[in-house]
């Protein structure tokens, strides 16, 4: 085993956006690139069934992001790229953990807390509209990552407690049934932006305020023209600290181009001036993987073919481990 493991998951819940790929997607292809390093990434499609009940949706989203991760050029010759629903070894081994698992302990998830505040503030039943699928999440989060003994699992600030409890459920079942998974690490990168988007909130498929990746250029210069700015005039100073154009740009830039936008804005730059250089960084960055994205995006069966060969790769882990984890607990062939 490499010195270490990384794994990292993506809900297939809509169009990759400007923050899925500033957040996760860049860095991770980055990291894939490390010698001393294996890599795991893998589409989160059953994740994804907790709040999406649109099949096509779904199955289009699976695409967008195969193939988003595909054309910016990750090397799945090196990196373990699969669907979860591929390694049936995982919903398996979620029962296992469930098992394992305090309800207590899911109790605090974030997530199924939220629900239920929510559901107390409109005076509905605690539960009402909370599924399985929503309260048992961090258990699936859990098998995706103890699955592959990952040692290190980069999140947001968001997920460390999912990682936690990860640990946790590992713990208790290694103190069972003797060692057998590794208590992964969060890795917390400070330096990767949290983006903003059109509305100046978090950028977020949630919200409907995202910049998709691939947006032909016209499309993603219209969509940068609508990121709300204030009424400052041009030649007025502007704060880059609170300007989400700024924030996208810092993301994008770097540090020599960083200072000389921040001066820009002291200079007071028009918010039309400043939309435009900030559509021609992202487009340089971006645009040289939209062709492929786009060809990747009409020949479906050449992302499959990678799937399924990624899908046999991920097994090679997971049949060896599952097997060890069924002996552990008494579910063995009799002899």
């Amino acid at each position: 085993m490499a010195a270490k493991r990384i794994l990292t998951g993506i809900t297939t819940t809509g169009t990759p956006h400007l923050g899925n790929y500033v957040g996760a997607i860049r860095p991770a292809i980055e990291a894939s690139r490390d010698a001393d390093s294996e890599s795991f990434y893998f589409l989160a499609d059953l994740h994804a069934l907790i709040k999406c009940q649109q099949p096509e949706l779904i199955h289009q989203s699976t695409k967008e992001i195969a193939a988003t991760w595909m054309a910016l050029g990750l090397d799945t010759d090196k990196a373990v790229f699969y669907r979860q629903s591929d390694v049936p070894e995982i919903t398996e081994l979620c029962w296992v953990l469930s098992c394992m698992a305090a309800k207590g302990l899911m109790n605090r998830a974030h997530a199924y807390k939220a629900s239920v505040d929510q559901n107390r503030e409109n005076n509905e039943d605690p539960d009402f509209g909370v599924t399985m699928g929503l309260f048992g999440y961090p258990v699936l989060m859990a098998a995706d990552i103890l699955m592959f003994n990952a040692s290190h699992v980069p999140v947001g600030k968001d997920q460390i407690q999912h990682l936690e409890m990860a640990r946790d459920v590992a713990g208790r079942f290694n103190h069972h049934f003797g060692e057998t998974f590794v208590l992964p690490e969060a890795v917390v990168d400070n330096n990767v932006a949290v983006l903003q988007g059109l509305d100046g909130r978090k950028m977020s498929k949630s919200y409907g305020n995202t910049i998709p990746l691939f947006l032909p250029e016209k499309q993603l210069k219209k969509h940068i023209n609508k990121i709300k700015t204030n009424l400052l005039e041009p030649g007025e100073p502007k704060d880059p600290d609170t300007s989400t154009v700024f924030q996208i740009w810092q993301a994008f830039a770097s540090d020599e181009q960083t200072q000389w936008m921040r001066k820009q804005f002291e200079e007071g730059i028009a918010w039309g001036e400043a939309k435009k250089q900030l559509f021609e960084l992202i487009n340089a960055e971006v645009g040289p993987a939209r062709e492929r994205y786009n060809e990747l995006l009409e020949n479906p069966s050449e992302i499959e073919t990678v799937l399924i060969a990624g899908a046999e790769k991920a097994r090679a882990y997971s049949r060896p481990l599952l097997a060890q984890v069924r002996k552990s607990i008494g579910i063995a062939p009799l002899q």
